[in-house]
């Protein structure tokens, strides 16, 4: 395939979609919750923005995390103005839309109400605010006891006036990084993607006309940037200039995908290219054709078509190797050593770091790859449970190059994912 239409189909396979139109509509029926409670209206849906990716028009598919603020009567300020005043008036938004989803979770989180959704996966959460005479609002925040303020507005005028700018090629790039975010595990806001890609166009206008048979050197180019980024702890935010915090560092496996784009770019035309470019991006990029005439069966699912997938939390995962009479050792001391995995050893996959707040479900990948795996028949690749507590327990039976994912499922929505290659040598994988 041309590179032209691996990144059409990447942009269109990202696109929100049909979810658009659900998100719409609850948009709009917790606005009219709020406005019967707070103007006596009923019916009306106005008084509301929606901030966050979906805000800026950055969101793809599978977004659950959905950001709305809810503009307040001036004319009640006084009435929050106390210490109390902030929670006060998150949980008044919070008993009007009990009333509305009595069987829906809905509960504060310190500037925000939480709705979860359980029929779509989607999570809303609304943030009741004062608007200001400049388009800023004042928020509550339960911990402080008093009101910040935020202004979405500028990051929206922001996004908006850069992506007029690049050609729409603003949002495009943010997208694929989103993408590239949640096929990686990459622990990233999408403000601060949404920043970051900002700052990439402000140093270059070299991609500002660009088609899209230059997306594999806009890909790579950006990667390389955002390797080369130094550790922070925020950011200023495009257009607002508030702070942004890093939840961890990204600059590693920026730096994975920026060697993955290097060898995209020299397949270029093969079916090895959209392979690279799958690496990089996921799902969404299309397999060339030739990819589907194997010999053997491909059994390999995909987590993308079990859950939604919109990466917000971390989770890291090891492995145990075990033989008779040796000690249990850890998969990634090996491999940073260059210890060779032999085949015939028990495999326990854990979790060893995870940042997402149970309860939450375990799911896993056991991939094989290589010659061996194909004459066998035998790649498997199905979406699978925990058969340990929180573990995943294996054994090396053939050589290859396999891999081992895990995923964090938590309401629904994969909110992690990591995965750990099992470089398998000797006589006879995973």
């Amino acid at each position: 395939m041309k590179t032209s239409e691996i990144f059409d189909a990447l942009l269109d396979s990202l696109k929100v979609g049909d979810a658009a139109a659900a998100v719409a509509t609850r948009r709009d029926e917790i606005a009219k919750a709020l406005n019967k409670d707070f103007r006596s209206k009923v019916g009306c849906t106005d008084y509301r923005l929606m901030v966050g990716s979906f805000g800026r028009h950055t969101a793809i598919k599978g977004v659950s995390d959905l950001d709305m603020i809810f503009v307040l009567p001036p004319g009640i300020r006084s009435a929050y103005s106390s210490e109390t005043g902030p929670r006060r008036v998150l949980e008044r938004v919070r008993d009007a839309l009990k009333s509305r989803y009595p069987h829906t979770d809905i509960r504060i989180d310190q500037c925000v109400v939480r709705v979860q959704f359980t029929s779509n996966a989607f999570k809303f959460e609304i943030q009741p605010a004062f608007e200001n005479s400049d388009g800023s609002f004042d928020y509550p925040d339960t911990v402080a006891k008093g009101w910040k303020v935020t202004k979405p507005r500028k990051e929206i005028k922001a996004t908006k006036e850069c992506n007029d700018r690049t050609s729409t090629n603003m949002r495009h790039l943010a997208r694929m990084v989103r993408a590239w975010k949640n096929s990686n595990g990459v622990n990233i806001g999408g403000l601060l993607i949404d920043t970051l890609v900002y700052r990439f166009f402000a140093q270059t206008d070299e991609y500002d006309s660009a088609g899209t048979g230059s997306f594999g050197s806009l890909a790579r180019d950006f990667f390389e940037f955002l390797k080369d980024e130094p550790n922070k702890d925020y950011y200023l935010a495009l257009g607002s200039s508030q702070r942004v915090t890093v939840k961890a560092r990204f600059q590693p496996k920026a730096k994975k995908a920026y060697s993955r784009c290097f060898e995209a770019i020299a397949d270029e035309g093969t079916a090895a290219a959209n392979k690279k470019w799958r690496e990089v991006f996921g799902t969404p990029v299309p397999l060339a054709v030739t990819e589907a005439s194997k010999a053997f069966t491909n059994t390999e699912q995909f987590i993308e078509d079990r859950y939604p997938v919109d990466i917000m939390e971390s989770v890291t995962i090891d492995c145990e190797v075990t033989q008779n009479g040796w000690r249990p050792t850890q998969l990634r001391e090996m491999l940073c050593t260059g210890a060779p995995l032999r085949s015939d050893r028990k495999l326990k996959f854990i979790v060893t770091e995870c940042s997402v707040p149970q309860p939450y479900e375990l799911k896993w990948k056991v991939l094989n790859r290589g010659p061996e795996a194909e004459r066998r028949n035998m790649i498997r690749g199905q979406i699978v449970d925990s058969n340990k507590p929180n573990a995943r327990a294996e054994h090396s039976d053939f050589r290859g190059e396999h891999v081992v994912e895990c995923y964090v499922v938590k309401d629904g929505v994969v909110v992690a994912r990591d995965r750990i290659d099992v470089p398998i040598s000797g006589t006879s994988g995973t």
